[in-house]
C-alpha cells in the first residue's frame, strides 16, 4: 500500500511542470493535478505533527523546507524557536503580508491563486505554531515577551489589534477568519464566529505561561522585570503574590500593576467621558478661560466696530461658552467580589470607580468581599492602590458586603448600587431578599455577571432568572456595557 504522506512529499517537492496523464474526457485543467494544492497540505500536516504528535515524521519537515524555499521564502518560517518578529526584523517585506493574513479579500469568479494559498499555509503555519505550541517546563521574562509578540502578530492576522482578544483593551474587529485554502470548493471560509472562542484560549495560553514562570526571580531582576508586558493574566499572578514579595521585587511589581492600571484607566475614561453629564446650567456664569472662549460669538457681537481704514476688528468684550451643567447629587455604591474567579472584573471596575470618583457630584463607594468584606471607600479614587489592599481568591459570602452597603443608601431615588459577582453564593434566599429590598426602596440595582474586557463570565442560573423577574437583568458582557448604564443614570 502506498504510504499517503510520501506521495504527497514527492508531489509537493516535484516541479510544477509535471505532466499527469492524459484524460480525454475530462477537461484539459483537471488532468493536470496542481502540484501547489500537495505542497499547501503538506505545510498544514506538517503543522497539526507539530502541535499534536510529538514524533512527527521527518519526511513532513524535508517536504515543508523544500516547499518554503521553492516558493521563495525564509527557512526561519519552519523555525519553532524563531520569533515572528524576528523573521520581520530579517525580512522586512514580510510583516505587511503578516496583517489581515487569515481574513483575505473574497475571490471573484471561482478563481483560485493556488500559488498564493501556498504562501499564506506557510505564514499561517508560522503563527499559529509560535502561538499555540507552548511547550512544558518554565518560562522565563523573554519567553513570555516573546510569545505576547507572536499573539499580537496573530491578532493582527485575524484583522484585529495586538491585545484585542487576550482581554486587552477593546472588542475584536476582525472581518472573519480562517486559514485560506482549507474550505471545499476553493472558497476562503468565513469564521469569525470563531473570534470570540479565539480570545480566551489566548487568554489560558497566556494565564498558563505567566504560571510557569519563576515570578519572584523575574521581579528580584530589574533587567527582567523591564521585559515583562502587563496582561490581566500577570497582574493576577502579582496580586496574588504581592504579600510575598518584598524590596526590589515588591517595587518591580507595583510598577506592572500601575502601567496596566493607566493603559486601561486611559480606555475606559474615554468612554465615560464620551457622555454628556446633565444639560446646560445658564445661571452660573461660565468661567473665563481660554478654552471656554466663544471665537465665533465674540467677533460677531464685535463687527459693529470693524475699521474698513484699518482692516481691524476691535473687540471690547469677550464671550465664554457656559460649560456648567445641572446635575443631582448622585451616590454610586460599588459591590465587587474579589474571590479567585473575579479578578478581571476586580481590575476593571476598582478602575472603573475611580473614574466615576473624579466626576462632579458624584458620591463613589467602594466595597470588596469573599467571605469578609471591605471597604475601600477611601481609596476609590486611587485604582492602585485599592487594588493593593485586595485579597483574592476565597470562598463566596455576600450578605457581609451587603450588611456594609445598606447603610450607605440615605437617598434611595438619587442611589445606584452596582453588584459584581458570578452570584455562587452560600446563602442565596437571604442575599437574594436584601437585594430584591434595595430594589424596592426606589433605588437603582445593576446586577452584573462580568464587566471583563473579554467580555464573557459565568453567573448562576438561580440568580439570573430571578433577576430577570425582579425586573433587573443581569449585565453580562463587555465593560462598555455598564460604563453605558451608569452614564445613563448619572446624567
Amino acid at each position: 500500500m502506498t504510504d499517503p504522506t510520501a506521495q504527497a512529499t514527492a508531489q509537493a517537492t516535484a516541479p510544477a511542470t509535471v505532466p499527469g496523464p492524459a484524460q480525454p474526457s475530462a477537461p484539459a485543467e483537471s488532468a493536470v493535478p496542481d502540484p501547489n494544492d500537495n505542497r499547501r497540505q503538506v505545510l498544514y500536516w506538517r503543522l497539526l505533527a507539530r502541535l499534536f504528535d510529538p514524533e512527527e515524521q521527518a519526511s513532513l519537515e524535508s517536504a515543508s523546507l523544500a516547499v518554503v524555499e521553492d516558493i521563495g521564502l525564509p527557512s526561519a518560517l519552519l523555525d519553532p524557536g524563531a520569533s515572528v518578529d524576528s523573521v520581520v526584523q530579517r525580512h522586512p517585506e514580510l510583516a505587511a503580508e503578516f496583517d489581515g493574513l487569515m481574513t483575505p479579500e473574497p475571490e471573484e469568479d471561482d478563481a483560485r491563486d493556488r500559488a498564493a494559498e501556498v504562501r499564506r499555509a506557510a505564514l499561517v503555519s508560522k503563527v499559529l505554531l509560535n502561538v499555540f505550541s507552548t511547550g512544558s517546563g518554565a518560562v522565563t521574562a523573554e519567553q513570555l515577551a516573546r510569545w505576547q509578540s507572536d499573539a499580537g502578530w496573530l491578532e493582527r492576522a485575524l484583522g484585529c489589534r495586538p491585545g484585542d482578544l487576550r482581554g486587552g483593551r477593546a472588542g475584536a474587529g476582525g472581518r472573519g477568519v480562517g486559514p485560506t485554502g482549507t474550505g471545499g470548493g476553493g472558497r476562503t471560509p468565513d469564521l469569525s464566529r470563531l473570534i470570540p472562542a479565539i480570545g480566551p484560549e489566548l487568554g489560558s495560553l497566556e494565564a498558563g505561561l505567566v504560571k510557569r514562570m519563576r515570578l519572584r526571580e523575574v521581579l528580584a531582576d530589574p533587567r527582567l522585570a523591564a521585559r515583562l508586558t502587563p496582561s490581566m493574566s500577570l497582574i493576577e499572578q502579582l496580586l496574588r503574590d504581592k504579600n510575598n514579595l518584598s524590596g526590589v521585587a515588591l517595587a518591580n511589581a507595583k510598577s506592572l500593576i500601575r502601567r496596566y492600571v493607566d493603559e486601561v484607566s486611559a480606555v475606559l475614561r474615554t468612554q465615560v467621558e464620551k457622555a454628556t453629564v446633565g444639560d446646560i446650567d445658564r445661571s452660573v456664569p461660565p468661567k473665563r478661560v481660554f478654552r471656554n472662549l466663544d471665537i465665533d460669538r465674540t467677533i460677531w457681537k464685535n463687527l459693529t466696530n470693524w475699521s474698513p481704514e484699518e482692516e481691524r476688528l476691535y473687540v471690547d468684550r469677550l464671550y465664554y461658552r457656559h460649560t456648567s451643567r445641572r446635575t443631582t447629587p448622585q451616590r454610586l455604591i460599588v459591590v465587587v467580589d474579589q474571590s479567585g474567579s473575579m479578578v478581571d472584573s476586580m481590575v476593571n471596575c476598582t478602575i472603573l470607580a475611580s473614574i466615576f470618583a473624579g466626576l462632579p457630584k458624584v458620591d463613589v463607594h467602594l466595597i470588596a468581599y469573599d467571605t469578609q468584606a471591605l471597604d475601600l471607600t477611601p481609596w476609590a479614587h486611587d485604582p492602585f492602590e485599592t487594588l493593593l489592599r485586595t485579597k483574592l481568591g476565597g470562598g463566596t459570602d455576600g450578605t457581609v458586603a451587603m450588611a456594609l452597603a445598606q447603610p450607605k443608601i440615605a437617598e434611595p431615588r438619587n442611589t445606584v448600587v452596582v453588584w459584581i459577582s458570578d452570584f455562587y453564593e452560600w446563602r442565596t434566599d437571604e442575599l437574594f431578599e436584601s437585594m430584591s429590598a434595595i430594589h424596592r426602596s426606589g433605588a437603582k440595582f445593576i446586577p452584573v455577571g462580568s464587566v471583563t474586557s473579554a467580555g464573557r463570565g459565568s453567573v448562576n442560573p438561580w440568580f439570573r432568572e430571578r433577576f430577570k423577574d425582579l425586573g433587573t437583568p443581569v449585565i453580562s458582557g463587555h465593560i462598555k456595557k455598564l460604563v453605558h448604564e451608569l452614564k445613563t443614570f448619572l446624567t
